[in-house]
């Protein structure tokens, strides 16, 4: 479960720096005689790169994904077998007869084509 919402680092940074402000100027004034300003300052700092790193840890945690799933093998297509038609072949009636051109020398120079049956 993540600790953050969809925003995460940026709005954690952004609140973290929101508390620092308050505490700062929560803080009663220091005289350089005190000695306390630096430490307060110096903890606020602190605290706020700490949840800057915490947020930051906490945000890259991820759960692992999950695993893949598992190969199921399909059941085998189904097969139409279906018989052979029975081709019958039936014998000439007669001859096959169709046209060809071919070439007729008209004399040892020139020629022409000729339409021509042939028959099988």
């Amino acid at each position: 479960m993540r600790a953050l919402t969809s925003y995460g680092l940026p709005r954690l940074g952004a609140g973290a720096a929101l508390v620092a402000a308050l505490f700062v100027t929560a803080a009663p004034q220091a005289q350089a005689r005190d000695n306390v300003g630096a430490a307060i300052i110096g903890g606020a700092a602190a605290g706020v790169l700490g949840g800057v790193a915490a947020g930051a840890i906490m945000n890259g945690m991820q759960p692992p994904p999950p695993p893949p799933p598992a190969y199921a093998v399909p059941p085998p297509r189904r097969v139409y077998v279906e018989e052979p038609e029975t081709v019958i072949v039936r014998p000439r009636r007669g001859p096959i007869c169709h046209f060809e051109r071919r070439k007729v020398w008209l004399d040892d120079e020139s020629f022409t084509y000729k339409r021509v049956e042939v028959c099988e």
